[in-house]
């Protein structure tokens, strides 16, 4: 199999594209805040088609963006497992714990979330560097899928499923999942554990699909988000820094330029593993 190296970036190169890999967002964000004359690069405005090269000041909005580090292409992903109780936000105005409070420093760039999860959901949350690669991920175009293990509450029937994975009428629109299988594992009396596969990510979707039906979802846990699957071994509120082939199927499967991760020394992943245990909090 072939190995990804980082690429060697020419002396210039198209901002969007810089910017994306330092995680300001997705080229058409970049794109936008040029537009709105946010950024400004070597104090000047910049424009749509302007080139970057190393050496060069950034700043969107008036702070300084680093930019240096980006000319060299690295990919950082990480799965994190999410536990009940975190907020998908950066900050909280409630005081309660952000999904981003236990993550590493990503070194270049920023962590941006793909997609999210509710406060009372579980499991698998990807975090990137790659502006592209996040935007891609959660657009609608991309088709990628979704898999949830849940628990539901009452008595679900054949016509249930089939009415479920047929489509429903919502108050956003229309629904459905795409595959439902129950778990080998069931669970007994009127619980039951049900994997479903949805190919969108609306605000509490596949909760509100099986309320739909008179239901009761007491737990829900996403287990899969497109070809990366929740590692067994990873414990609730850890990390864990996905390979280059796992970084490289994840970027195919969405049209985006492969890209080469960060190659760690032996001491920085000793010392982000004890980070990652650090961080856990035990719930009582």
């Amino acid at each position: 199999m072939a190995v990804s190296r980082p690429a060697r970036s020419p002396m210039k190169e198209r901002i969007h594209k810089v910017l994306a890999r330092a995680g300001v967002g997705s080229r058409r964000g970049i794109e936008q805040l040029i537009k709105e004359n946010r950024v400004k690069v070597n104090g000047k405005a910049a424009t749509i088609g302007d080139s970057l090269e190393r050496g060069d000041t950034v700043r969107i909005d008036g702070k300084p963006v680093k930019v240096e580090t980006a000319f060299t292409q690295f990919r950082r992903v990480i799965a994190y497992h999410k536990p009940e109780g975190e907020v998908c936000t950066a900050s909280d105005p409630e005081g309660r714990p952000t999904v981003f409070d236990r993550l590493p420093d990503p070194g270049q760039g920023r962590w941006i979330m793909v997609g999210r999860l509710d406060v009372n959901t579980c499991g698998l949350l990807l975090f990137t560097t790659d502006g592209d690669l996040a935007h891609k991920l959660m657009h609608p175009s991309s088709q990628v899928d979704r898999e949830y293990a849940v628990r539901v509450r009452g008595h679900v029937g054949d016509e249930m499923i089939n009415r479920l994975k047929t489509g429903v009428e919502l108050e956003d629109g229309p629904a459905k999942f795409t595959d439902i299988q129950p778990s080998l594992e069931d669970g007994d009396g009127q619980n039951h554990w049900y994997y479903c596969v949805l190919m969108e990510g609306r605000h509490r979707e596949a909760r509100r699909l099986w309320d739909s039906q008179g239901v009761t979802v007491s737990r829900l846990r996403r287990v899969r988000y497109g070809c990366i699957f929740l590692p067994k071994r990873l414990r609730s509120g850890r990390w864990e820094e996905l390979d280059q082939r796992s970084c490289n199927d994840l970027a195919d499967s969405v049209g985006v330029e492969r890209a080469a991760v960060p190659q760690k020394t032996p001491d920085q992943l000793i010392k982000e593993r004890r980070v990652s245990k650090k961080r856990v909090r035990i719930k009582r």
